[in-house]
């Protein structure tokens, strides 16, 4: 996994940096994220090394609709193709996903909870977090039984326990010492 993300790394840089000085970060995302799932598709990535289709045709398949096959989302896929590197088309819209949030001061935010959180509290909460952060939440919300109770908020690198099981892990951990 770890070398997947290492080769896709550069070719996402460089994919943000074409759609940002093109200034179409939606378009390149929208367009990354059907390849993506494209050659997630083990029908389409069945094909990606089949000597059979040119490469050409493997960035046809790719393309979204109503994509030109002469534009530069075009021109990156024939990139991805000369070097081999279509199958790495999902690590390369994951990565040029953060790239575009960080440059949009947004910060993706795990919520994981035993029951689904009303609207108002789950606005209490991302507040709560954009001021913390200092930048815009997008919220995300898993329902997660063994959270017994409370909830658990995952923002990138801080982790924040305010679970039943967390709360019981801390009292078991603080007895056994």
């Amino acid at each position: 996994m770890s070398e997947t993300l290492t080769l896709a790394r550069p070719y996402a840089r460089a994919a943000f940096e074409a759609a940002r000085d093109g200034n179409a970060l939606a378009a390149w995302s929208a367009n990354l994220g059907f390849a993506g799932q494209a050659v997630a598709d083990a029908r389409i990535g069945a094909l990606i090394g089949n000597p059979r289709l040119s490469n050409d045709e493997l960035v046809g398949l790719l393309l979204p609709p109503g994509e030109a096959a002469s534009g530069t989302f075009a021109n990156f896929l024939s990139l991805l193709a000369d070097n081999r590197r279509l199958a790495l088309l999902p690590e390369i819209a994951a990565l040029f996903e953060e790239l575009k949030r960080e440059s949009e001061r947004v910060l993706k935010v795990t919520l994981r909870s035993a029951a689904e959180i009303p609207a108002p509290q789950a606005d209490a909460i991302k507040a709560a977090l954009a001021k913390r952060f200092g930048r815009s939440i997008e919220l995300d919300q898993h329902i997660d039984p063994a959270v017994i109770g409370g909830a658990v908020i995952d923002a990138g690198d801080v982790v924040i326990d305010g679970s039943v099981r967390g709360r019981l892990a801390r009292l078991e951990q603080t007895l056994v010492n």
